[in-house]
């Protein structure tokens, strides 16, 4: 069974403060891009997530300055009362509605332990130049700044003490993203936060958590990992550690997971692997049905259908009956099929997370974006996207998905949370 616990937030102060702090992740900015939103904010929480921004820009960003430039932001968002101390350890709620759709998840702690022995289950592999980023940054602030995306199979009993709160409680935080920043999150999203004060309903929560087997990442492996590998360097500095240390815990939103919105992430190629129109379409023949073209975006119809960008048309494309291995759950996800069948033996992409001909866009850019990215000498494909069904059998099973397989939308915000550890 996992753990989640309360703990005693560092936070914006309640009312706008948390506007001004919230942030996108860290890592969906280029430092440049970073540069331009923080004009004229000097509470952005970007000022500690990617802090050389505020260095010159000649500066390795994974020079030991940045690191400390960090620690000195933090330090000062605090000194300047923009982010406060909890005066108790407490569960926060945390919802976010977009397009008319909410979800609403539990911030706490999870547990070191859960994540080593696999009851926080993973789907995705990590690099280790960016756990060593994170690493060093939650090492040298000496806190948890972005929290991790998690999932669980939904507990109608956990839902309605989450509802109760919220319906029950006016929230420390309500706003709404303006558009500020830029394509890295959704304008018009509304994030409501509420502090659960009481004692009992905190009990209550962590109780109904240690009846959940698992729980699963949705986004954030490279945090979550970095988390782990900073709370065994404690334990290594702490030998006496009880397990009972904030450093045994880190970071989390948990959400139920039909409240979960995946989009497509799809690809595309600026060439066509030395292949003309024709040839591509010839080889493709053995593996798809190949719809007529048309002059207008067309998508995917569901799972093992794929829309294709060539020679500026549209072309729908259904798997011939027969070439999808169901009893996997890798081999049957869509963007393994269109690996093992197309990108790889066609367009001679077989290395999809090093080949930089290759690349990766969400769904929420939009199937013109494809297209132009495409351009006339290139080829695109529209996935459908992931549920999260196919996520947690993959987790399950122990396995990895393709690289850029699921695309949450809305992002978390940083900024509205800290772990100290």
């Amino acid at each position: 069974m996992t753990t989640l616990r309360p703990f005693r937030a560092l936070r914006p102060a309640d009312g706008p403060a948390a506007q001004r702090v919230a942030a996108p992740p860290y890592d969906v900015l280029s430092s440049a891009e970073a540069r331009v939103v923080v004009e004229g904010n000097p509470d952005s929480f970007l000022h500690v997530d990617k802090a050389e921004i505020d260095l010159d820009p000649s500066v390795d960003p994974y020079d030991d300055a940045v690191y400390a430039k960090a620690k000195a932001n933090l330090a000062d968002l605090v000194s300047r009362g923009v982010m406060v101390h909890d005066p108790s350890a407490c569960f926060y709620l945390y919802r976010q509605t977009m397009d008319g759709r909410s979800q609403t998840g539990v911030v706490g702690c999870a547990g070191v332990d859960d994540y080593t022995s696999n009851r926080i289950r993973k789907h995705e592999l990590t690099r280790a130049d960016k756990e060593v980023d994170r690493i060093r940054h939650v090492d040298t602030l000496d806190a948890n700044t972005g929290p991790i995306f998690l999932a669980h199979r939904t507990h109608d009993g956990l839902a309605d003490v989450v509802n109760q709160w919220a319906t029950e409680h006016t929230p420390v935080y309500d706003f709404t993203t303006n558009g500020d920043f830029g394509a890295a999150v959704a304008p018009g999203v509304r994030n409501q936060v509420w502090r659960v004060a009481d004692v009992a309903t905190n009990l209550h929560l962590a109780a109904l958590f240690s009846q959940i087997p698992a729980l699963y990442i949705a986004d954030g492996h490279h945090r979550c990992a970095s988390a782990v590998k900073v709370a065994q360097l404690r334990r290594e500095q702490y030998l006496g550690y009880t397990g009972d240390e904030e450093f045994n815990y880190f970071l989390t939103v948990v959400f139920p997971d039909d409240q979960l919105h995946i989009i497509d992430y799809n690809r595309v190629m600026a060439d066509t692997g030395g292949r003309t129109r024709e040839e591509l379409l010839t080889a493709l023949a053995a593996v798809v049905a190949i719809g007529e073209p048309q002059a207008q975006p067309v998508r995917p119809g569901g799972k093992h259908e794929f829309a294709m960008f060539l020679g500026g048309s549209w072309y729908p494309l259904h798997v011939h009956p027969g070439l999808v291995d169901t009893s996997d759950p890798v081999a049957s996800l869509d963007a393994a099929w269109l690996q093992a069948h197309v990108l790889g033996p066609l367009l001679g992409i077989t290395d999809p997370r090093a080949d930089h001909r290759i690349d990766f866009v969400g769904g929420s850019r939009g199937l013109d974006e494809l297209a132009r990215r495409a351009g006339p000498d290139g080829v695109a494909f529209a996935l459908s996207p992931v549920v999260m069904g196919d996520l947690f059998a993959v987790a399950d099973a122990g396995q990895i998905m393709p690289p850029k397989s699921t695309w949450f939308e809305p992002k978390l915000l940083s900024g509205l949370f800290v772990h100290p550890l």
